[in-house]
């Protein structure tokens, strides 16, 4: 089975100023995924801040929606090397979530409902940077593309944003997540090409 489902083409390449190195624009929204796209019933879904000492923080569904949400609206970067611009979002900031949190963790290992995980550094999901997104382009999120709810961090590629996220686990150093252990580069930035260890 190959790790990778693809099955898209770029329409033309960007030189807008606002599309990284070696990227493509596209106007659908392809999906890739690891492997078979698990179906999460929010009656169930829970949200998990795991600090450093051990302490736990949850969300169930309905906790998670009363929160404040915003609407962002951002380009997103593949590191299989499409981009789409504009994409409209709707969600609750990390901020907000992480708000309270006592920590002096460095790093956070995100986890999805598949066994999925990636890491980030903790400074990239604070500061109006990443969302637990919801819906996108004024629906809600579709199980392809991580709904119920998934992480939206949009200046990494995109492999950060776990879909169907579950659980963050503050960490004080960096471990590598799924394809951090499989030759993707550790942080992953758009605008530097990071998309493979060494680049």
């Amino acid at each position: 089975m190959a790790l990778v489902s693809r099955g898209f083409h770029g329409k033309r390449r960007g030189n807008d100023g606002r599309t990284p190195p070696g990227q493509y624009l596209v106007d659908d929204f392809p999906v890739l995924s690891v492997g078979p796209t698990p179906r999460v019933d929010t009656d169930r879904w829970q949200f998990t801040i795991s600090t450093e000492m051990g302490s736990k923080h949850q969300w169930s569904w309905q906790q998670m929606r009363a929160l404040p949400e915003e609407k962002p609206t951002v380009d997103i970067h593949c590191v299989t090397k499409w981009s789409k611009l504009d994409t409209r979002w709707r969600g609750v900031s990390l901020d907000t979530l992480l708000d309270g949190i006592e920590t002096q963790a460095t790093h956070v290992m995100a986890h999805s409902h598949d066994g999925y995980t990636t890491n980030l550094p903790l400074s990239d999901l604070r500061g109006g940077k990443a969302w637990l997104a919801y819906t996108f382009d004024g629906k809600p999120l579709s199980p392809e593309h991580g709904g119920p709810a998934r992480l939206l961090v949009p200046h990494l590629y995109f492999w950060k944003s776990a879909k169907w996220i579950e659980k963050l686990t503050l960490l004080m150093r960096d471990e590598p997540g799924f394809w951090e252990r499989n030759g993707y580069h550790d942080y992953g930035d758009p605008w530097q090409e990071q998309r493979y260890q060494g680049d």
